[in-house]
């Protein structure tokens, strides 16, 4: 069985065809992870464009795919296509395609029908996708920013992403996040659940 986070710190390592893929001269990780932010900002501005919200309510793989380009296309030439190397976390490449199809049906399926409430459809849905693993980098803001689009586009409140945590101390809302998966993994959602409210 795939988990979410087996990394001890969560952060996916590039091999170095990968980070061939970089578009821009960045020497520190904290160089990369300024020029990711500003590009996934420009990405949630698109994402929540009413007329955008339409095409997320659908949840198809074409938008998933086109929200990670949106996401990354500033910082990584590889934004937007599926992973096509093994790793230690998510599912095998050939099985990457299948798995977000079936995630995001079924995700579409639970909100349609009012399985579970729309918050947590929209969490259970993004803890699939970290599972799937399907991109180099950035699963999890993939899957969080997805997940806040889904809600949006279907009139649920918005989660909170541990918001309350990363005011206690730096990094205690990644800590408690990853802490979150691994619960999940083990198949205890509820912790997520809790976290993302």
């Amino acid at each position: 069985m795939s988990h979410a986070i087996i990394a001890r710190d969560g952060r996916t390592s590039l091999t170095p065809d990968e980070q061939l893929g970089l578009k821009l001269s960045i020497l520190t990780h904290a160089e990369l992870d300024a020029n990711e932010r500003l590009n996934i900002d420009t990405a949630r501005k698109w994402a929540m464009n009413p007329r955008v919200l339409r095409r997320a309510k659908a949840l198809r793989d074409d938008f998933a795919r086109e929200l990670h380009k949106r996401m990354f296309n500033k910082v990584w030439k590889w934004a937007g296509k599926y992973r096509t190397t093994e790793r230690n976390l998510g599912w095998e490449p050939y099985r990457i395609i299948e798995g977000v199809h079936n995630a995001l049906m079924d995700a579409h399926y639970q909100f349609v029908h009012h399985v579970y409430p729309p918050q947590e459809t929209a969490i259970r849905m993004h803890y699939r996708m970290v599972v799937i693993h399907p991109w180099v980098n950035g699963n999890g803001r993939h899957a969080r920013l997805l997940a806040d689009s889904a809600l949006a586009a279907w009139g649920g409140p918005a989660l909170s992403w541990g918001v309350k945590a990363s005011s206690a101390k730096p990094g205690m809302a990644r800590r408690l996040y990853i802490d979150a998966l691994r619960r999940a993994d083990a198949g205890d959602i509820a912790p997520l659940i809790k976290f993302c409210r």
